[in-house]
């Protein structure tokens, strides 16, 4: 496996986390996570899901070549939410290891009453 894993894509995030601040409840937020691929592979993104429904990624299906970015689009509703955030997003791709995991962070206030 180590001779894999010398050969294998590597993913690097310019960002990992993303704070969106504060904003109000049913606001979206949309973030793009830009990234390249370090490694010395095409890069193949076969999955990426968050911790909520509320939180949907939109990935590249085509191969990243080694060298080449990419763009992991994310988009966070936050209908019915309240209070400090954390969704993670877990991107599924040959890397080794497999899952790589960035998070959005921030906070959505109470609703004006």
């Amino acid at each position: 496996t180590a001779a894999t894993a010398l050969n294998a894509p590597v993913i690097k995030f310019e960002g990992d986390v993303f704070d969106f601040g504060k904003i109000n409840p049913g606001d979206k937020v949309t973030h793009q996570y830009k990234f390249v691929n370090k490694g010395q592979s095409p890069l193949i993104i076969t999955d990426s899901y968050a911790s909520c429904g509320c939180t949907k990624p939109e990935w590249p299906h085509t191969p990243i070549k080694p060298g080449a970015s990419g763009v992991i689009n994310v988009t966070f509703d936050s209908a019915g939410k309240s209070g400090l955030q954390d969704k993670q997003i877990t991107v599924v791709a040959n890397t080794v290891p497999a899952n790589t995991v960035v998070h959005l962070i921030g906070e959505v206030l109470e609703p004006k009453k």
